[in-house]
């Protein structure tokens, strides 16, 4: 028989190939590049952590700001009074977020807010609290900021946002378990509308209290309402930048409320028709107390 002369296939060239293969193979498998879905390597990988949670029981409170968090003008004419403050304040009438949360407040409750503060004095505030080492911080703050003699002195959005911003970090790296309450800056709109009713409040405002809103407050000509609207659109910036920042930190909550309330002149000081009276100091008490309270995220 003739013999037939078959193509030469080397076996080692084939065995090296299937070897190839399977170390391919096994190398993906290894490296976790199955299918989680069946139940591969790639499926057990680590989930990740979740967030903190925030709680609504928080056993001390440290509160930063300006004059609306120590009662400025809410007790006597030109004088801070503390106890009449809706974070920290003593008053019963009032009932602050430290009564109705803290134990003690007073061996649990710290303010630190200042009269007349701006929001570059915000992170020396909170240098200042986490010395205490608070479980709630309250931030008020940028009232001032807006309130200034014209309206090119206002602080800008950006500086406004970078000591918020350097505020929040500072604290977060000391006290990571830190919850925060952010209230939004109230709007002076509303404090103009509702100030210039009273006589003796539009008096008091010549004394140079908030130029940039309360000036001239029977002047409804258009470049004043360009000047009120002026100042109004730089709030809702600086409460823009707050939502904005805060949205960031998982123990941060902004209330816009503080914002939207349609308070009247039964809120405001019958000092200086500016600042919360004992009525106003209450009504943020409450606002706060809902938000901090609040179930969820």
């Amino acid at each position: 028989m003739a013999r037939v002369n078959r193509p030469f296939r080397p076996i080692r060239a084939r065995t090296a190939a299937v070897a190839a293969g399977t170390a391919t193979a096994l190398f993906l498998s290894l490296a976790g590049c199955g299918d989680p879905d069946d139940g591969g390597p790639a499926a057990h990988r680590p989930s990740p952590k979740p967030s903190p949670a925030w709680r609504t029981d928080p056993a001390s409170v440290a509160a930063l700001g300006d004059s609306i968090t120590v009662g400025f003008d809410a007790c006597s004419v030109l004088a801070d009074c503390p106890a009449v403050s809706w974070a920290t304040g003593t008053d019963p009438q009032v009932n602050s977020v430290a009564r109705r949360l803290v134990k003690d407040p007073a061996t649990h409750s710290w303010n630190f807010a200042r009269t007349g503060a701006l929001i570059r004095d915000l992170p020396g505030q909170v240098d200042r609290a986490v010395r205490k080492r608070p479980e709630l911080v309250t931030v008020l703050v940028g009232a001032n900021d807006a309130c200034r003699n014209e309206v090119g002195a206002m602080t800008s959005e950006a500086a406004f946002r970078a000591d918020f911003e350097t505020s929040l970090r500072k604290l977060r790296r000391a006290l990571p378990k830190t919850q925060v309450y952010v209230a939004a800056v109230p709007d002076l709109m509303r404090l103009w509308s509702q100030g210039r009713q009273n006589q003796l409040g539009k008096q008091i405002w010549k004394l140079g209290i908030c130029g940039s809103m309360l000036r001239d407050p029977d002047d409804l000509s258009k470049a004043a309402d360009t000047r009120r609207q002026s100042v109004r659109e730089r709030v809702q910036a600086y409460n823009k930048a707050l939502e904005s920042v805060c949205a960031k930190d998982a123990l941060c909550r902004f209330d816009r409320s503080v914002f939207d309330f349609r308070f009247t002149g039964a809120e405001l000081s019958a000092w200086d028709w500016f600042h919360p009276g004992r009525e106003g100091q209450r009504e943020l008490a409450e606002m706060a107390f809902r938000e901090i309270t609040r179930k969820g995220t």
